[in-house]
C-alpha cells in the first residue's frame, strides 16, 4: 500500500506542488482546504498512480483538525506524512496593525500547526513510524518589517518543530521544518518589475525560488529518516 501524504492548504501555491510532486512518485496524496477543491485543481492529478483525495477542513480549529485527521485514517487507515502548510498573511506595520489581523495569523499559521500535530501524535506514536513537516519562512528567521504578526507565528513554528522532534525521536517520527524565502506564486506574479528588482537584489542567487524546489526538499525530509528537529532553507542565500 502507498504511503499516506497530507498536506494542508493545498488547493494552490507550494502546498498543491508538493501534492503534484509526491502524487507523480506514487503516494496516496490527501489535499486539505477549508472549502472544495475545484475540479480544475484536482484535474492536474489525473495520471496519479493512486486516485487523489481530498478532507475540507479548518486547520485553525482545534476540533476541526482533529476531525481532519480523524476522516484521512478512516478512508485509509493511516497517516505516514503530515505536511503543515496552511497559511495566511495579514500584513500591516504594527503600530495600525488591528488585533484580529494578528490573531488571524496566529491562529492558522502557529495554533493550526498546533492543532494538526496535536491529534496526528497519537497516530504515529501507534505505528512507530511518521513524518511531519511544518512550513516555515525565512521571515520567521530574520523578520520583516510590516509583517510582525506573520513573522512571531512562522518563528513559533520553529520552536514548536523542535520540541516536537524530541518529544517523538524515540518512535522513529522525525519532525522537520522548511523556510522557504521569496517563491514564484500567485501572489509574486502580481509583483511589479521593480518591486521584483528590488526584491532579487536581496537575495545572492538574484532570483525567486519555484515552488518544484521547496517540494524537493519536502522529498528529501521524507526518504531521509536521519533528520530530524531541522530548519532547511530554501531561500537562494537571503538568509545567511
Amino acid at each position: 500500500m502507498a504511503e499516506v501524504a497530507l498536506i494542508t492548504g493545498s488547493s494552490r501555491g507550494i502546498g498543491l506542488e508538493i501534492a503534484k510532486d509526491l502524487a507523480d512518485k506514487g503516494y496516496q496524496v490527501v489535499l486539505n482546504s477549508r472549502s472544495t477543491i475545484g475540479d480544475d485543481v484536482l484535474a492536474a492529478f489525473d495520471g496519479a498512480a493512486e486516485p487523489v483525495a481530498q478532507v475540507t477542513g479548518n486547520v485553525s480549529d482545534f476540533d476541526g483538525a482533529k476531525a481532519i485527521i480523524d476522516e484521512v485514517i478512516e478512508r485509509f487507515g493511516r497517516i505516514d506524512i503530515l505536511i503543515n502548510n496552511a497559511g495566511i498573511t495579514r500584513d500591516g506595520l504594527v503600530m495600525r496593525m488591528k488585533e484580529e489581523d494578528y490573531d488571524a495569523v496566529m491562529d492558522t499559521n502557529l495554533k493550526g500547526t498546533f492543532n494538526m500535530c496535536r491529534h496526528i501524535t497519537k497516530p504515529m506514536l501507534k505505528q512507530r513510524a511518521g513524518t511531519i513537516i511544518n512550513m516555515s519562512s525565512v521571515v520567521g528567521l530574520m523578520g520583516n518589517a510590516g509583517q510582525v504578526n506573520y513573522a512571531a507565528s512562522k518563528a513559533g513554528v520553529l520552536g514548536l518543530t523542535k520540541a516536537l522532534a524530541r518529544e517523538l525521536g524515540s518512535r522513529h517520527i522525525t519532525v522537520n521544518a522548511i523556510a522557504p524565502g521569496y517563491i514564484e506564486t500567485e501572489m509574486t506574479d502580481v509583483l511589479s518589475d521593480k518591486v521584483k528588482k528590488a526584491m532579487y537584489d536581496q537575495i545572492p542567487l538574484k532570483r525567486f525560488g519555484s515552488t518544484k524546489e521547496v517540494a524537493q526538499t519536502v522529498e528529501f525530509l521524507i526518504q531521509n529518516k536521519y533528520v530530524t528537529g531541522q530548519v532547511i532553507e530554501v531561500n537562494g542565500g537571503l538568509n545567511m
